[in-house]
């Protein structure tokens, strides 16, 4: 890897933030309706964070750039 790329532009970088806004959102019980929160919050924060990892993991096997 001898070229570079912005962060934005990372596969890795995107899916550790999303598996982290996931968890915090989780973490704060973001729902729209009191009735669905702790339902809906525990799912949507394990697919987001299932999501942003495994978007992590495949962004760096496929990484052909390092990072500036």
């Amino acid at each position: 890897m001898t070229d570079s790329k912005a962060w934005y532009a990372s596969k890795t970088v995107w899916g550790g933030i999303i598996a982290v806004m996931s968890a915090i959102a989780g973490a704060f019980g973001y729902m729209v309706t009191p009735d669905l929160q702790t339902e809906a919050a525990t799912n949507l924060s394990a697919i987001g964070a299932g999501l942003g990892g495994a978007l992590a993991v495949y962004g760096r096997v496929k990484a052909t750039k390092s990072v500036k």
